[in-house]
């Protein structure tokens, strides 16, 4: 399949799996319900197995191993090179003015472990399966690293052109979208460095734990994007020096299937 089908489906069944996996909890459970988010995350990861397993198989034809299940220790690199950029980007907005302090119920800690089950099973573990397992595997037949590292990220901001944020301007939408592509481009580069999924699953888990750890309120929404961005892009530099890892050359068939 060419490269560029491979990118349309991979960014429709994003929302497919969202949608379909989310919805059995919403049909059956009250909007107050404890069980609406849980279920709904897990139904999202099962959505998402379910779906890259039938585009695989019928539409790209790769192994599933391919994916590249192996290492999933490399799920706690990620987590730290998804955790830093976030804090130190807060750190920054902070001491910029773009955000500020604001006091919660020290309860929100004990919620935290949940929150990070529900962040992983609904964003981290599906959204990376199929853009750094699925979609980076497929591309990365075809073309070279440089390639697929370009795509992957620029796409999967694309896509968030159309996500709920905090972004009301027009310069804000943009910015978010952006960052997007800066945590692709990391989420890529962990994909790149660990031959495998699980840290790229652990950079965008990560990510996500940061923004929820500091209790704090946009002040400049669009200034805190921006350095966001520039902390993500710095982190996938990081994890993508040396080692030759963007090569100019697609992979070996050999290597396509490590």
């Amino acid at each position: 399949m060419k490269p560029i089908w491979s990118v349309l489906i991979v960014m429709v069944t994003t929302f497919v799996q969202a949608l379909l996996g989310s919805l059995p909890a919403s049909l059956l459970l009250d909007r107050d319900s404890p069980l609406r988010q849980p279920l709904g995350a897990a139904g999202i990861a099962l959505a998402a197995l379910l779906l890259v397993h039938l585009v695989r198989r019928f539409a790209d034809r790769r192994p599933w191993a391919a994916l590249g299940w192996h290492r999933p220790s490399h799920v706690l690199i990620g987590v730290v090179a998804g955790l830093v950029p976030v804090l130190v980007a807060g750190g920054l907005s902070l001491a910029v003015g773009a955000m500020r302090w604001v006091p919660v119920d020290a309860s929100f800690l004990l919620w935290l472990p949940l929150v990070a089950v529900v962040v992983l099973l609904g964003q981290a573990f599906p959204e990376e399966l199929l853009w750094r397992g699925h979609l980076v595997d497929t591309l990365s037949v075809r073309l070279s690293p440089r390639t697929v590292v370009v795509i992957s990220s620029v796409a999967f901001g694309a896509i968030h052109i159309v996500s709920r944020s905090p972004a009301d301007t027009v310069l804000e939408r943009a910015f978010f979208a952006i960052s997007a592509v800066a945590l692709g481009f990391a989420c890529t580069a962990a994909r790149l460095r660990g031959g495998g999924l699980w840290m790229a699953v652990g950079v965008h888990w990560g990510f996500h734990i940061g923004l929820r750890l500091l209790p704090l309120q946009e002040v400049r929404y669009g200034v805190q994007l921006v350095l966001l961005t520039v902390t993500l892009a710095l982190a996938g530099a990081v994890l993508l020096k040396g080692q030759g890892l963007l090569s100019p050359a697609p992979r070996t068939t050999e290597q396509a299937r490590a």
